[in-house]
Order: C-alpha cells, then structure tokens, then sequence
C-alpha cells in the first residue's frame, strides 16, 4: 500500500516537474520571438546592425552554454540511471545466488543422506551375507 501511494507522489512529482520545464521552455520560445521583432525593428541603422550582431554572437554563446549544461545534466542523469539500474542487477544476482546455494545445499544434503542410506543398506546386505570373522579365521588356519 506504501510504495503504491509512493509510485503516485512520485508520478505526481515528475508531472509536475514536466509541467515546470514545459512552462520554462515556452517561455524560452516566446523570449526568442520578442528577440526577433525587436531585431527586426532595430536593423535599419548600421551602429544597430553592429550592437546586433556582437548580441548574436553573444546569444549564440549563451545558447551553447545552455545546451553544453543541458547535455551534462542529461548525461550524468542517464549515467546515474545506468549505475542505479546495475546496483539493482547486482542485488538481484546476490540475491538469485544466495537463493540457488541455499537450494543446491538442500539438494545436496539431502542427496547426501540418500547415499548414505544406500551405503548403509548395502552395508548392512554384506554383513548378512559375509561369514562371521570367527568361522574364515578358523577355516583359512586348517
């Protein structure tokens, strides 16, 4: 019951959080379309042409900037996931061995005590079968 009302605060969390950087990226956008009619509005003169374009190499510094972190941030996040993902294929390998010994030792206890029933049977056959120790002795002296 716990970890469903968890999965529910997490997947709440995370639309929430999708709504966010939606909201964020929009925002990005119509910031670039203001930039653009003020661009457009301010190109007729030649020292605005010069002040637009150091604004564009600086714009496109930024957005380098930006996407480089972005791409950090989504690789660490991937790298993280990956490390997460082998932890708990570790776990699940320990756990799966740990599991598999304790059943190959049941097994082999219990093959174990088979054979030494068998063992003992076939014991306990020769001894019925094999003439008592006293009757050879005095049989192979004569």
């Amino acid at each position: 019951m716990a970890d469903a009302q968890s999965e529910q605060n997490s997947e709440a969390k995370q639309a929430s959080a999708s709504e966010a950087w939606q909201e964020v990226g929009e925002q990005f956008q119509a910031l670039g379309q203001s930039l653009a009619t003020a661009f457009h509005t301010m190109w007729g003169s030649e020292e605005n042409r010069k002040h637009l374009e150091r604004m564009q190499t600086n714009l496109e510094a930024m957005a380098h900037q930006v996407n480089q972190t972005i791409e950090e941030i989504v690789s660490s996040t991937q790298t993280q996931k990956m490390r997460d993902e082998m932890e708990r294929a570790t776990e699940s390998v320990r756990k799966a061995s740990e599991q598999s010994a304790w059943e190959v030792r049941t097994h082999m206890l219990s093959a174990l005590h088979q054979v030494k029933t068998e063992v003992d049977r076939i014991i306990q056959r020769l001894e019925k079968e094999a003439p008592p120790a006293d009757k050879t002795s005095t049989e192979q002296s004569e």
